[in-house]
């Protein structure tokens, strides 16, 4: 753990187990910007325009993970998180940091990173503390914003055959949906950005394509990125009976001409004044993977890691 320039930054905290790097930027956030193998390729964006900036008036995008508040919207959600961060150790390859408080709206943010002693795991927890005087209603949200030129994995609930009849059928829950997928005005189904199959949906970053974004609950538990033969791995649980934003999504995942956005959501939760609310991750991070072009090389190359 030390601090480190980058990109512009004097002020930048290099979190290293000798087998995962990660950068977490201080003078303004708090923020994941770089993500990677030692020596390796950082899986994470980097807006070059806004690198090394800092104080700016209005929200910045930058890259990397950030710490939002669902439900989205064009005050609470855009808090400027511009202005420089505080940190303190937790363990030996642990840290939480803290911005200022948001005041304008009660909050207090906190991010916690913590890498294992070896390989390439991080476990990540954004709180959120109701500081102000009224309650809130609110969800932790951590979109990750992935370089360029990849393709996202999703992997779909296990299907079950249609009883054909009702006498057949073992339960009610036989005939009963079990999957949501929530869509954003701006998603059309002849994008060819995305492929639907039966055990894996995939959404291609290209640089030559607007925005495009769905929602689900997802229940399976992991999503991946695959660039320049890395794969990123993002872990999450789902509560059963929890309410998630947006139509019940526990994840998001948005994409335009400059990146690939993963975007886990925490419970919609109201807090009292003095509570808090938690959203919990872990990454990791693969080298040397093929190319991923069909629910077969998932098969092949992507589920024999994670069964490791």
């Amino acid at each position: 753990m030390q601090v480190v320039e980058y990109r512009g930054w004097k002020n930048n905290l290099l979190l290293t187990n000798g087998d995962v790097e990660l950068v977490a930027t201080l003078d303004v956030g708090p923020r994941v910007i770089s993500f990677r193998l030692p020596g390796g390729f950082n899986v994470m964006k980097n807006y070059d325009a806004m690198m090394g900036g800092t104080g700016e008036a209005e929200w910045q995008i930058r890259g990397g993970h950030r710490f939002w508040l669902a439900p989205e919207d064009l005050t609470r959600t855009y808090f400027p998180d511009n202005r420089p961060v505080k940190y303190e150790a937790i363990g030996p390859h642990a840290v939480k940091i803290v911005p200022p408080p948001e005041t304008e709206y009660g909050v207090q943010k906190e991010m916690h990173l913590k890498l294992g002693s070896t390989g390439t795991k991080v476990d990540v927890t954004l709180k959120v503390t109701n500081i102000g005087q009224a309650a809130t209603e609110l969800a932790p949200w951590g979109p990750t914003v992935m370089a360029p030129g990849g393709v996202e994995i999703l992997p779909l609930p296990p299907k079950s055959p249609h009883p054909g009849h009702p006498k057949k059928a073992k339960s009610p829950a036989d005939f009963a949906p079990n999957q949501e997928l929530i869509l954003w005005p701006y998603f059309d189904f002849t994008d060819t950005r995305w492929t639907f199959g039966s055990r894996f949906a995939f959404l291609r970053q290209d640089v030559n394509k607007g925005p495009t974004k769905i929602g689900l609950a997802h229940r399976m538990g992991w999503v991946g990125y695959l660039n320049s033969h890395t794969l990123f791995v993002k872990r999450f649980d789902y509560r059963e009976g929890a309410v998630y934003p947006d139509l019940g999504t526990r994840y998001q995942t948005f994409s335009n001409e400059d990146m690939l956005e993963m975007e886990t959501v925490g419970e919609l939760v109201t807090l009292q004044p003095g509570q808090s609310a938690e959203l919990n991750e872990s990454w990791q991070l693969y080298g040397n993977v093929p190319e991923v072009r069909t629910e077969a090389d998932v098969d092949k190359y992507i589920l024999p890691l994670l069964a490791k």
